[in-house]
């Protein structure tokens, strides 16, 4: 007997570590060669690695959540005298391409061989519409068991061996047979935090524990913004995208930046440097099956309204289907979120650091409005902003927020010239 050492190749893009998202194997577990034996979490993708001999498993580098170095130990496996000698000798060389940049949507995982060092094929049986590993989904053939039906905690609504677990054990084949009427609940579930999510956790623990948030909430008429909108969808072809009304925030937010450019800036804490940008680059946060992502309008103050509602769409798009780069999810000098119909009346947005400031758009609604004298139903929408009050002072953020109404009820502001 011996024992042969896989330790975590390179997955690509320069990544020196990777987080275990999901183990598949235990110790003490004998595994064949090219099993599954675990789900890496990188910045960009969840990776499989597949066992690169046939053995024991004898040791593990860490729970679910930990951190792993790239060329550092993942798992040790004992083997038959011989076999680690077969083994490759490449386990750490970089897979091909297996980051993952621009994943198909709805794509499974991928698959990396750990012995061969390059990307296989997803498993077969593969819908395309539930992600998970091998193990799991022959688990569930066994079962009975539909994945459709076990909800997902992992990236991208990926189900995790506790996802399905829990499900088993809640009587998940059993539900469609459940007694009518209430019945009493028992039982807890524990979801670690990790990949996307624990990143998303502590950048916004970090934003709320070391920015001072100065919060500033404004009504704004959008009617005439919204009669000028309709008129230009009109003109658009059936297979021509809409605006919408983000387009139109964002030429006003960029006009409005010229005569407030201390919002429009990064906080360097290192250095104790504000860095105020000529540029916009317009952050548009997005609502992910991983979670919440801002991907980046680049120079957005010199675009066209088609063309920033365009790449506004790309942007938003990419983010989604996680075919965004790197480039594209980093660089924002101010952001703008919009939850769109869960708009509510009011939010408390959270700036995105290093910003010093972020523009939340609310659900617009009709309401009567008194006009001259007059009740009128109007397309009225809340404005709800947060900005660092060490950098930004109180007055400076109400004017910048009223500026920016004034030009949204009345747009052909908007378009006049500077």
């Amino acid at each position: 007997m011996s024992e042969y050492t896989f330790k975590l190749p390179d997955l690509g893009e320069g990544t020196v570590e990777a987080e275990i998202a999901e183990w598949m194997v235990k110790v003490g577990d004998t595994v064949k060669e090219e099993a599954p034996i675990c789900a890496m979490l990188t910045d960009k993708a969840a990776v499989e690695l597949t066992a690169p001999v046939s053995g024991k498993v004898v040791s593990v580098a860490g729970a679910e959540g930990d951190m792993v170095t790239v060329g550092s130990p993942l798992i040790v496996f004992e083997t038959e005298a011989g076999t680690a000698a077969k083994a490759p000798e490449a386990a750490t060389e970089p897979p091909a391409k297996v980051s993952a940049d621009k994943p198909e949507p709805k794509a499974a995982p991928e698959r990396v061989s750990a012995s061969a060092g390059h990307r296989s094929t997803p498993a077969a049986g593969t819908s395309g519409k539930v992600m998970t590993s091998p193990s799991i989904r022959a688990r569930a053939r066994e079962a009975g068991v539909d994945l459709t039906q076990v909800p997902g905690t992992g990236p991208r609504g990926r189900i995790l061996k506790a996802d399905f677990e829990s499900f088993m054990v809640s009587g998940g084949r059993a539900a469609a047979t459940a007694p009518a009427g209430p019945q009493k609940r028992i039982g807890t579930t524990e979801i670690k935090v990790i990949g996307l999510r624990r990143k998303i956790a502590e950048r916004l623990a970090a934003a709320s524990r070391e920015i001072p948030h100065f919060s500033y909430v404004e009504e704004v008429d959008m009617t005439a913004l919204e009669f000028l909108r309709g008129h230009l969808n009109s003109t658009k072809g059936t297979d021509e995208p809409k605006l919408t009304p983000l387009a139109f925030l964002g030429l006003a937010v960029v006009r409005v930046l010229r005569e407030f450019p201390q919002c429009n800036a990064h906080y360097d804490s290192e250095r104790n440097v504000l860095i105020r940008h000529e540029a916009v680059h317009l952050g548009v946060a997005t609502q992910t099956g991983d979670g919440l992502k801002v991907p980046v309008v680049r120079h957005a103050e010199a675009r066209t309204l088609d063309d920033l509602a365009a790449e506004i769409r790309r942007v938003s798009t990419a983010a989604r289907d996680n075919s965004a780069s790197r480039d594209e999810l980093s660089g924002s000098t101010i952001t703008i979120t919009s939850l769109g119909k869960l708009g509510g009346i009011a939010s408390t947005p959270i700036i995105n650091q290093p910003e010093v400031g972020i523009i939340g758009v609310n659900k617009m609604v009709n309401r009567p409005m008194v006009i001259d004298g007059r009740v009128e139903v109007r397309t009225m929408m809340n404005l709800s902003s947060s900005f660092d009050h060490r950098f930004v002072d109180g007055y400076d953020a109400a004017a910048m927020v009223q500026a920016l109404k004034e030009l949204l009820e009345q747009p052909a502001l908007i378009f006049m010239p500077l």
